[in-house]
């Protein structure tokens, strides 16, 4: 099967650096299932173009267990198209070969990376379960001027009809990491199979892929459903998560300015930070998690605190996690710094394995943001399945709002907070977590207080009770 790539950008030759493949080098890559081979059939400063061509082992093919064709007969993995079309394989190839240009990373030509240009995309031979139209209504929304042929079942024969096969050139002027994305994703849901098994890792490749167009297709539901196999409950939660993440991105331009106006006053965000790091401090964790971690503001304190050996950032928001990552300066930070964080995406009303194991978990105004229906899931997902030994906890305290002067009346902090509780409201509730899940909890106020209403923010420490005894 058969990629190219091309753009008449002047130099056209920077193709290269967005690749990270030199024009004038033929290179080839070991698969587990076949070889891939990087080579440019032309290379000028007018125009340069870049193929992939994958050479899938058909024998190996056969000797993979069964269950991995979408063909159910006897002879299928014997009659298969899988060695010829672009498909699963393809894209995994993308993810292996083309990995820093999927990311949209190239240290020699940074402003280059997010530059929209000219790009001119070709696969050969793709397989399309919907036809013409289902090709066009995946890419025609992307922007993408598309040109399709569609093969016959046999040319000798053309009474026999159309296959489903078409040669596709895609056109359009965008990132190369754009394209790539689109590939990547849109040619398993085309072939509408995958070589490998789907688990609940392929929901999270799918957020990180299509974070940033995934959420306005509106083919969103069938892109999903095809990614995943067809298999309800990773769709469900996969649209979940994604509508969730555009809910939260859209807000968050606007929550920040309000944040900002509310607080700047008294400089509260500040101190709430603050307060929550010596906490975890005092809390003897190496291990922390920073659920809702938003931009990062929180991680930057825990990275400068030594006695942290592992910090983890987990958020709904891919966007909120790139913008996190940029103000760490992640790809200058030297090589041990490097080690001790991690960032990755993730909701908290979704039991998730990656969060399991740690010493302590800050949740920073995070969980006014989440309907009160799922509280209920939120709570068995941090507290009975992660089940750290230490949570940190904020949220606004309502009654103090009276003293905000540019708060309206009987308004909360932010338009996108479900609900703000008064300090009985939220002692009773966290008391209610504590005692279901085996914790302690103890409260203390952040930032000034003011005569009646208490002080703005309002934090509770979570302590395994069995904690005791693990240290011991």
């Amino acid at each position: 099967m058969l990629l190219t790539i091309s753009t008449t950008y002047s130099p056209a030759t920077d193709l290269g650096y967005l690749l990270h493949k030199h024009p004038a080098r033929m290179q080839s890559f070991e698969l587990t299932f076949g070889q891939a081979h990087v080579f440019y059939p032309e290379a000028r400063p007018e125009k340069c173009t870049a193929a992939l061509l994958l050479d899938v082992d058909p024998v190996g093919l056969v000797r993979r267990p069964h269950g991995q064709f979408a063909e159910n007969f006897a002879l299928a993995q014997y009659v298969s198209d899988r060695p010829y079309v672009a498909s699963s394989f393809l894209s995994v190839a993308i993810a292996r070969v083309f990995g820093s240009a999927l990311s949209g990373k190239c240290k020699d030509r940074p402003q280059l990376v997010e530059t929209a240009i000219p790009l001119k995309a070709q696969v050969s031979i793709l397989p399309c379960r919907g036809g013409e139209k289902l090709l066009r209504r995946l890419f025609d929304p992307l922007g993408y001027t598309v040109t399709a042929g569609q093969h016959a079942l046999d040319r000798q024969f053309p009474d026999w009809g159309q296959s489903r096969y078409f040669t596709v050139t895609l056109e359009n002027t965008c990132r190369l990491s754009e394209l790539l994305t689109h590939l990547y994703v849109l040619m398993p849901v085309l072939d509408d199979e995958k070589h490998y098994w789907v688990g609940e890792a392929e929901i999270e490749k799918l957020l990180k892929h299509g974070n940033e167009w995934l959420a306005e297709h509106p083919e969103q539901e069938s892109i999903a459903r095809r990614y995943l196999k067809h298999q309800r409950h990773l769709t469900r939660e996969a649209l979940a998560q994604l509508r969730e993440e555009d809910v939260q991105e859209t807000g968050e331009a606007t929550q920040a300015q309000e944040e900002a106006a509310v607080e700047e006053r008294i400089g509260l965000n500040e101190i709430r930070l603050a307060t929550v790091t010596e906490a975890l401090k005092q809390s003897g964790a190496k291990r922390v998690l920073d659920l809702g971690c938003g931009e990062g503001k929180l991680l930057r304190k825990l990275l400068a605190e030594k006695q942290f050996e592992e910090i983890v950032g987990m958020d709904v928001s891919h966007r909120a996690l790139k913008i996190a990552q940029e103000r760490l300066h992640y790809d200058r930070l030297p090589e041990k710094q490097k080690e001790r964080i991690r960032l990755f995406q993730g909701s908290l009303g979704y039991r998730d394995k990656r969060l399991t194991g740690y010493d302590a978990a800050a949740v920073v105004e995070v969980i006014e943001h989440l309907d009160v229906s799922r509280l209920a899931a939120f709570e068995r997902v941090l507290f009975e399945f992660a089940s750290p030994r230490t949570v940190v906890l904020t949220t606004p305290n309502i009654e103090y709002n009276v003293k905000f002067e540019n708060l309206q009346a009987g308004n909360f902090r932010h338009k996108d907070h479900r609900f703000e509780w008064t300090r009985d409201e939220f002692q009773s509730w966290a008391s209610g977590v504590a005692k279901r899940f085996g914790y302690a909890v103890v409260f203390h106020p952040i930032g000034p207080e003011a005569e009646d209403v208490g002080f703005p923010t309002q934090m509770a420490v979570f302590t395994r009770e069995d904690s005791a005894e693990e240290i011991t």
